[in-house]
């Protein structure tokens, strides 16, 4: 029967949830979310593009007494969201895996979030290309689907170039791109048509 409705949720897993302007939460304003699991359970996602306030990989190191003679200095940790923001997780290219545990969110993109691969990147021996981030965001059963159908957030495909080759102040409009979307067509105000 076409057109019915369902509680089945649209599998998410490995797309990014741009944030509308207009955004309720401040924690999540102009945010690129990977999705990095989601199911009817719920879902779990890292901010791209947000970087975290007073902390660098050469600090992060430092705290966890991990040599880094990569010399990684200023390079930048992100926020990856508001939930458990003491821990950390690696979003980074398929060319690296973890001897304890990683997680192949897609083809392009996978996470690690044992500190086996932070030992690695102070050595130079990670993966290629990687972000490091602080925290993540979650959504309950349906809470995410209910945003999405409220107008909080447009869906779209993950590109590595984006979420690794760009600024982080250039992900939010380049993923609006991906979809032929300008930021000027946008409205905080949502509708039904």
């Amino acid at each position: 029967m076409t057109g019915e409705i369902t509680d089945k949720p649209t599998e998410l897993t490995g797309r990014l949830l741009i944030a509308m302007p207009g955004m309720e939460d401040p924690r999540f304003e102009w945010g690129v979310v990977l999705l990095c699991d989601h199911s009817a359970d719920g879902a779990m996602g890292l901010i791209i593009n947000k970087p975290a306030q007073d902390i660098d990989m050469s600090a992060l190191l430092t705290q966890l007494d991990i040599e880094n003679t990569a010399d990684l200095g200023a390079l930048p940790v992100r926020y990856g969201g508001p939930v458990e923001m003491g821990r950390g997780f690696v979003l980074h290219s398929p060319d690296y895996a973890s001897a304890v545990t990683t997680l192949e969110v897609t083809d392009d993109l996978s996470m690690t979030a044992t500190l086996d691969v932070l030992e690695d990147l102070g050595q130079g021996q990670g993966p290629e290309k990687w972000l490091m981030m602080l925290g993540y965001a979650g959504w309950g059963p349906g809470q995410l689907e209910h945003e999405i159908a409220e107008n909080a957030w447009l869906v779209c495909e993950a590109v590595p170039s984006l979420i690794f080759g760009l600024a982080d102040t250039d992900k939010w409009e380049a993923a609006l791109e991906t979809l032929g979307v300008s930021p000027m067509m946008l409205s905080s105000e949502g509708g039904r048509a």
